[in-house]
């Protein structure tokens, strides 16, 4: 019986995905070989709380008061208490994993390594530097040859902790070898969704008529936050660029955020721009069904559960060149790539190269079909809940039997 104990911090790591990761984790490992237990650390209660889920153990640790960026030391206190409450709580030290998700864990990882004989296990959902530099590549090379890996030594220091390191993409797997120095213990696993299609083309008709959207017309589909690092300025501008040529066209953006800064994006074009804030997954794969082209102009993915969504709903996906996000999609097999411009001080998109390639797409209905269709192939292959299942388990039974322990694990290397 594996021991595994998989933390995850409240708070905006449920935004990079984080969430979901250990969602599909619980659901797809068999209870009678793993003994989980899902550790919430800063959550708003005011005690300590234990209870079981479907076989699952939560553990609720309560939000410290002092944020890192008022108190570190005091901040960092809390992590050495943490773990000085898990020792008393764990009973079974035999083959314990802990598994961590988020970067700022350092100390953490560090009092865990001290205190148990376990194995230590990190999976990358984000890279810090992504956000300060907008996904540019080029500015980060530039910047780490200056600087001898001190722009991002925390997450060098915490990556050197671990055990294995699972990477979402073989992108961050080269960079960790490349710029971070780390040549060993890395896993590239990508991951998977539970297949959740349901609908008939006569539902999709009636989810149409649901929506008010006429059924002659065409959808485009962006999903996510509306925050600037994922684009969405550049879709509108390209969107209200082929609206000259293809009237009948509508954008729907699904996700939350400052509503105020985009809809002045859409003046004059607001009866063919949709806003709907946050959805319920069963409302949100409704708008799958019935779109035409998914859109995701991101400049940092690690590895998209919105283009995993899409891919499973059989959409072309034209997405951007950047990190994890240009190895998902096959481009003119399962959609198209728009490159990121990247400049020594920002990084951009070709407003009207991005027009033209979702125009290529609503003028060419047999070209979008054969790229839907390769998208769920591509969905089946890599990034269902099957194969996540299949690599996550190997990956976790291996990690006490060195020989069999590999630097890629299972179907993730046929990406």
């Amino acid at each position: 019986m594996i021991n595994l104990y998989i933390f995850q911090e409240s708070g905006r790591g449920v935004e990079f995905g984080i969430g979901s990761y250990v969602n599909q984790l619980v659901q797809i490992l068999p209870k009678n070989e793993f003994n989980i237990h899902l550790i919430y650390l800063n959550v708003d209660k005011e005690e300590i709380v234990f209870e079981e889920i479907d076989n699952t153990h939560h553990w609720y640790f309560p939000l410290h008061p002092c944020r890192p960026t008022v108190n570190k030391l005091v901040y960092d206190r809390y992590y050495h208490n943490i773990v000085y409450l898990l020792r008393l709580y764990i009973q079974d030290k035999e083959n314990v994993i802990f598994h961590l998700n988020h970067n700022i864990n350092k100390v953490l990882a560090e009092q865990l390594k001290a205190n148990f004989n376990a194995k230590l296990v990190f999976t990358i959902h984000y890279l810090v530097w992504c956000f300060d530099l907008f996904g540019n590549f080029t500015r980060f090379k530039a910047l780490s040859s200056k600087t001898d890996l001190n722009m991002f030594s925390e997450e060098l220091s915490l990556f050197n902790l671990m055990d294995n390191i699972i990477c979402l993409s073989q992108f961050t797997k080269r960079l960790l070898i490349d710029y971070y120095r780390i040549s060993s213990n890395i896993s590239v696993i990508p991951n998977g969704l539970s297949d959740s299609i349901t609908t008939s083309y006569f539902k999709k008709n009636m989810l149409k008529k649901k929506y008010q959207i006429p059924s002659i017309s065409n959808t485009i589909l962006f999903v996510g936050r509306l925050d600037p690092i994922k684009g969405l300025e550049y879709v509108i501008r390209s969107f209200r660029k082929i609206l000259k040529y293809k009237p009948n066209v509508h954008l729907i953006i699904a996700g939350r955020g400052n509503f105020e800064t985009y809809l002045k994006e859409c003046e004059n074009d607001w009866m063919n721009i949709h806003f709907t804030g946050f959805l319920l997954k069963e409302q949100l794969y409704e708008l799958y069904s019935i779109s035409d082209i998914g859109v995701i102009p991101s400049f940092h993915e690690q590895c998209s559960y919105v283009a995993i969504e899409m891919m499973m709903y059989s959409l072309p996906i034209i997405g951007t060149t950047t990190t994890g996000l240009q190895e998902m999609i096959v481009d003119g097999e399962t959609g198209l790539h728009i490159p990121l411009i990247e400049y020594d001080d920002r990084v951009e998109l070709d407003t009207q190269l991005l027009s033209e390639k979702m125009l290529f797409l609503l003028q060419h209905p047999k070209e979008r079909k054969r790229m839907g269709a390769n998208a769920r192939k591509r969905f089946e292959k890599i990034y269902s809940s099957e194969v996540f299942h299949e690599n996550m388990f190997n990956f976790y039974t291996t990690l006490y039997d060195t020989e069999n322990n590999t630097s890629d694990m299972g179907r993730a290397s046929s990406i």
